[in-house]
């Protein structure tokens, strides 16, 4: 997983094709009730099928029990499963085993503490995605707060563990967080949209542009 951009939350075919046409390698359906981008397993079934063969697609999934998990895997078929919430190190190898397929589990980060979480899943995930904390409060969601965390944290986590990086990212800062923290990947979801889950076609387009630009100027 080298140089590659993730746009997460897309919920409309025209979003989707706007993030496909600019060059997406990897789309994110949301399957999360409570976030302005979840999808329902019908319009996430039609919106993979419309990636299909274009990128790789991701569905994020919530602290799922397993029927959530099996529904949303028959519905949407993705290439990869990412864990948004709190799943143990031992519920993300259960649902790994039982999908058979690549899981990616995100970790929050809000301080330098925060890294020792990352040694438990190392061995049980196949990749690694970092964001910001959820802020502590009652509305607050699992990710796509448009919060970012202080990337010079990063400085402290050994150089082999490959991650993707995620939290607050947008088209203007893009390229500086890839220059401090040198990701295998870069995920943005709140930070390309003109409102909640309202995904903009311009900003996905310049997000990817700047990030392939970054990638290719310190890789």
């Amino acid at each position: 997983m080298d140089n590659l951009v993730k746009i997460c939350g897309l919920s409309t075919p025209e979003t989707l094709d706007a993030a496909l046409s600019a060059g997406a390698d990897l789309v994110g359906f949301v399957r999360y009730p409570k976030s302005p981008r979840h999808v329902s397993l019908d319009l996430g079934h039609r919106l993979s099928l419309q990636a299909r063969g274009r990128a790789l697609r991701v569905v994020l999934l919530v602290n799922p029990a397993d029927e959530a998990v099996a529904q949303a895997v028959e519905a949407i078929n993705p290439d990869l499963i990412q864990l948004h919430g709190n799943e143990s190190p031992e519920r993300v190898a259960e649902i790994r085993s039982m999908v058979k397929r690549p899981v990616m589990k995100a970790v929050g980060i809000a301080e330098a503490s925060d890294l020792a979480a990352l040694s438990p899943y190392a061995k049980g995930v196949d990749h690694i995605l970092l964001d910001a904390k959820p802020p502590r409060t009652a509305e607050a969601l699992p990710g796509g707060n448009g919060l970012a965390f202080d990337w010079r944290l990063l400085n402290g986590l050994d150089p082999k563990v490959s991650f993707m990086l995620s939290g607050g990212l947008n088209p203007d800062n893009v390229a500086e967080a890839i220059r401090l923290t040198k990701p295998r990947a870069v995920d943005v979801s709140s930070g390309v949209e003109s409102g909640p889950g309202l995904k903009d076609p311009a900003r996905i387009a310049a997000f990817i542009k700047a990030a392939r630009t970054a990638f290719a100027a310190h890789h």
